[in-house]
């Protein structure tokens, strides 16, 4: 947990920012950093894509999923906006009226970069384990991997790391196969696998 602070962040402050720096509020401080970076968008737009066909809409897949990028969540007296999130149905059968949540995600995705890296797997990471997410994923377009990790109790397992361009099926989204190459803009054109 970091530091003491003499005067915990408000919403008032994730309000008063630039609108081109995402905020958020943990710990009682407040962190912001700029919107992702096109080749993070890109690798986070395309992994929703991969998923939400089999997992949201049931297309080839199970479905019984929510996945939405950038979810405001309220939990616990932090607010934090992970990249991309998942509910399963029996989690959230419907969708909030607010504009946050305040029921934990199932899953979570970070997209990793220079500016939220610290974060994500320092303060997030802990936080995400003690509000009850099950399944935290971090891709990082710089070295073209994904990392899969499952919660243990208190904390977290490494149970999968994905290279390049992978053939990727990992819990909880292990029943459909895609190539992990899909979330780079550099990488041939692929398609998913059923």
């Amino acid at each position: 947990m970091p530091e003491t602070i003499d005067k915990p962040a408000t919403y008032a402050d994730i309000e008063a920012l630039p609108p081109n720096v995402v905020g958020e509020i943990l710990y009682d401080r407040l962190v912001q950093h700029p919107r992702p970076a096109p080749r993070h968008a890109f690798a986070a737009s395309n992994l929703g894509y991969e998923l939400i066909g089999p997992f949201g809409k049931g297309r080839g897949g199970p479905g019984g999923w929510i996945i939405l990028d950038e979810p405001e969540l309220h939990l616990q007296g932090h607010v934090i906006v992970p990249d991309i999130a998942g509910w399963r149905t029996e989690t959230l059968p419907t969708l909030p009226d607010t504009a946050y949540f305040a029921v934990a995600p199932d899953w979570v995705c970070e997209c990793l970069s220079p500016a939220t890296q610290r974060t994500d797997k320092g303060d997030k990471r802990l936080i995400y384990v003690d509000i009850g997410v099950a399944h935290l994923w971090y891709i990082d377009p710089a070295t073209r991997t994904l990392e899969v990790l499952t919660r243990d109790a208190a904390d977290w397992k490494l149970t999968h790391t994905f290279f390049d361009d992978d053939d990727v099926a990992a819990p909880p989204f292990d029943a459909v196969t895609f190539s992990l190459g899909a979330l780079w803009p550099d990488a041939p054109e692929t398609s998913s696998e059923t």
